[in-house]
């Protein structure tokens, strides 16, 4: 997979140099580009951004400076062999953004080409992703409800979400299947607790049915634990289930769940 950022902080993506990111970029998994915004700037102070239209606070990012990054970033791929008809999928970070969540970073693991545009200050002129919209399929996501001071740091965030699904950058493969959030019929459950060795540290015992050896125990006892980390963590998440997707375990547990939430919330309320 190909990845361009353009950004004024190319420095800020350091981190992609590193673990398992930096080893798939060394393998040739990931050839990640930077690029710095202001070299598509053309007067002395390299500026990126101004006032907005209809006055307010903060500035804009101008769309000329990114329109020419963009389409210079485009352009290279297409004079890469056997790239004349490539194109990226543009993606720019925002607060008023659709929500990244798993699903949409399988969608992009997906894609060949992604392209950031990580912004600053207000943010973007919209016209540029009204431009771009269609031709690059831009996508405005949104890591979160709340706002940082660009985004870069949404960007190291899906870009690390997105390349541990790739075939290769995992030492084991099955690990994503058992990820929080990971496709299939209980794909909103968040995964339960994990262990390792030493049995005993400090005191604290590794549940006995982990050592067990009994295989089939073992999923029921994680499936139940995720049920009750849904319900006690995410319930916004454990009230959207499918009951029919339960088995009848299943739901006496997550009853057991939501009487113990109730039941600390009731106390919390009292005092």
């Amino acid at each position: 997979m190909r990845v361009d950022i353009i950004s004024i902080f190319p420095e800020y993506f350091a981190p992609l140099g590193v673990s398992l990111i930096g080893k798939a970029r060394d393998r040739g998994i990931l050839d990640i580009r930077l690029h710095q915004l202001r070299d598509w700037t053309h007067d002395v102070h390299r500026t990126v951004d101004d006032t907005p239209y209809g006055g307010g606070p903060g500035m804009v990012m101008k769309p000329e400076p990114w329109a020419e990054a963009i389409d210079a970033v485009v352009a290279s791929g297409a004079a890469e062999p056997g790239g004349e008809a490539a194109r990226p999928r543009l993606i720019v970070p925002t607060p008023s953004g659709r929500r990244f969540t798993q699903q949409v970073a399988l969608e992009y693991a997906g894609e060949p080409w992604l392209l950031f545009a990580p912004a600053r200050y207000e943010g973007i002129d919209a016209r540029v992703i009204a431009e771009y919209g269609e031709s690059l399929r831009a996508d405005e996501v949104s890591i979160g409800d709340y706002v940082l001071a660009g985004g870069e740091a949404a960007v190291l965030v899906i870009v690390e979400a997105v390349a541990r699904l790739l075939p290769g950058v995992l030492g084991n493969a099955a690990s994503v299947t058992d990820d929080s959030f990971a496709p299939g019929a209980m794909e909103s459950l968040l995964e339960g607790p994990v262990y390792t060795k030493p049995p005993v540290w400090r005191g604290h015992e590794v549940p006995p049915i982990l050592l067990s050896g009994h295989h089939a125990a073992i999923a029921r006892w994680r499936r139940d634990q995720a049920l009750r980390r849904t319900v006690r963590n995410r319930p916004d998440l454990a009230a959207g289930l499918d009951p029919g997707e339960l088995g009848e375990h299943d739901r006496e547990v997550l009853d057991e769940a939501w009487r113990a939430v109730r039941s600390e919330e009731s106390v919390e309320s009292a005092g």
